[in-house]
């Protein structure tokens, strides 16, 4: 029994950061749309660390979310593992205006991996 209630913890988080999901108005539905636990947001890149990749860690893109502020975008250093295509992080800039859409955290970000829907491409 005790090994169910320490699962029951980090499942009930889970939960309920799928919840919170916000999309763009005017999203278009189709082969695209993000899977039903996915949190989409769009800002401006504030900052890019690759670093972490050296170690097989995962890559953090900083993108300022108005009335968010900065929001972590995690990107794994592993993208053979993941069932969305790689990012072009080369094609990023801060600055830049981009749309994410991957699978919420607990520290209130996302990461690019789990699903073919998940991105951070620029915004359009």
């Amino acid at each position: 029994m005790r090994h169910m209630s320490s699962l029951f913890f980090p499942m009930a988080c889970a939960l309920a950061l799928a919840g919170c999901t916000t999309a763009p108005a005017g999203d278009p539905a189709g082969a695209d749309a993000p899977d039903a636990g996915a949190l989409t947001i769009e800002g401006t890149v504030a900052s890019i660390d690759t670093q972490p990749w050296a170690y097989d860690g995962n890559a953090v893109v900083r993108v300022d979310v108005a009335g968010r502020g900065a929001v972590p975008v995690e990107l794994p250093a592993r993208w053979n593992l993941c069932q969305a295509g790689p990012v072009d992080v080369e094609a990023l800039a801060v600055g830049m205006r981009v749309q994410a859409v991957g699978a919420p955290t607990a520290e209130g970000g996302l990461v690019v991996c789990q699903d073919p829907s998940h991105r951070l491409v620029p915004a359009g």
